[in-house]
């Protein structure tokens, strides 16, 4: 069996026969002493072992990495959402220069509900992490209505507690002050962080910030209908 052999001055490679074997010659190019090493010496590359799992009729690992597919935001997303947000600034624009008196309630509490999981679904958009692999489909849009209710849920949580603890009259009449409406707006924004992560697998404080965009929109037309920052004040 022939021995590969490098010269260490010209790093020539070439073979001899194992006839060879631990003798000292001349490199054919450069003309330098060689030791040939013994056929035990050499080193030789084996097969890696077999995977564990499923093989073919050869022995072949037939298993093969899932592959996984990108979602990534697409243009006719933005193009949508877009959309939606012109609409929901247009109908707060006529909802606030309405008289819709004890009504106004009820506006409120149907355009929570409304914003919930598309927003919920465009925050996921931007926010997902790209190492995993992305919910998709009715999956997808499931776990959107979820999150998006429960973020709407969180108002009516926000107006129910505050009643509770500084009173109903206090909340009717906008005389919270701005450290217990902040306080209490804290709580609601921990509570939302949680439902973003339960609903999206989401790491908490991605999740945290998945519910401030719907609490920052959802604030951002209030003070487009005229109405304070938050209920109370």
């Amino acid at each position: 069996m022939p021995i590969r052999v490098t010269c260490p001055s010209c790093h020539t490679r070439f073979q001899v026969g194992d006839q060879h074997a631990g003798k000292t010659g001349a490199c054919p190019k450069c003309k330098g002493a060689i030791v040939v090493p013994d056929a035990k010496d050499e080193v030789v590359i084996h097969a890696p072992e077999l995977e564990a799992g499923a093989v073919d009729s050869q022995g072949r690992s037939v298993l093969k990495p899932i592959a996984r597919k990108e979602t990534k935001f697409q243009l006719n997303v933005m193009l949508v959402i877009s959309g939606l947000v012109v609409l929901c600034v247009a109908i707060a624009w006529l909802v606030g220069r309405s008289d819709l008196g004890q009504s106004l309630d009820w506006v409120l509490a149907g355009g929570a509900i409304l914003l919930g999981p598309p927003l919920a679904y465009a925050g996921y958009t931007f926010l997902r992490d790209d190492e995993y692999a992305a919910f998709q489909g009715m999956n997808l849009v499931l776990r959107s209505i979820a999150c998006g209710l429960v973020y709407a849920l969180l108002w009516g949580v926000y107006v129910f507690v505050a009643g509770q603890l500084f009173g109903s009259e206090a909340l009717a009449e906008r005389q919270l002050e701005m450290i217990q409406v902040g306080g209490l707006g804290a709580c609601i924004a921990l509570v939302g962080g949680g439902a973003a992560l339960v609903c999206f697998d989401l790491e908490y404080m991605t999740g945290f910030f998945h519910y401030c965009l719907y609490l920052v929109v959802t604030i951002g037309l209030r003070l487009i209908m005229g109405l304070p920052l938050m209920p109370g004040m």
